[in-house]
């Protein structure tokens, strides 16, 4: 799954139906595969509180810790069908990312044709804060 990322990105775009976006009508999906192979979804919860509202990386990513999950492997994040550009990660899900993952896990971002980009973490977020 991490060198194909077909059933990673299937299981994003199933969770991005779900996702919560009455404000910016940006709905976001995002499954995270894990050490142990196991996949965590998760997809945007927007807030009238703005900007309480949760990322669906953020939100996937809760999933795997809460599930027992503790290093990221790949993880797909697919947005609205009308964009052009790949679905990124906000910086602040970048870092969040960057918490769980280590030099080979792939970052998977899908434009609204289908158009996949695999990214490390190093490149989406070059200079980065590590512990």
């Amino acid at each position: 799954m991490k060198d194909d990322p077909t059933s990673l990105i299937e299981a994003a775009s199933a969770a991005r139906r779900f996702a919560h976006a009455p404000y910016s009508g940006f709905m976001v999906g995002c499954a995270v595969l894990d050490e142990n192979g196991d996949v965590h979804c998760g997809c945007n919860v927007e807030n009238a509180a703005y900007p309480e509202g949760i990322c669906a990386e953020a939100n996937a990513i809760g999933t795997m810790v809460a599930n027992g999950g503790k290093r990221i492997v790949a993880i797909a994040a697919v947005g609205g069908k009308d964009t052009v550009e790949p679905c990124t990660p906000c910086g602040g899900c970048r870092q969040r990312i960057l918490e769980f993952a280590d030099v080979d896990t792939r970052v998977y971002v899908i434009a609204g044709d289908g158009a996949v980009r695999a990214h490390s973490i190093d490149e989406l977020l070059p200079a980065s804060f590590r512990l």
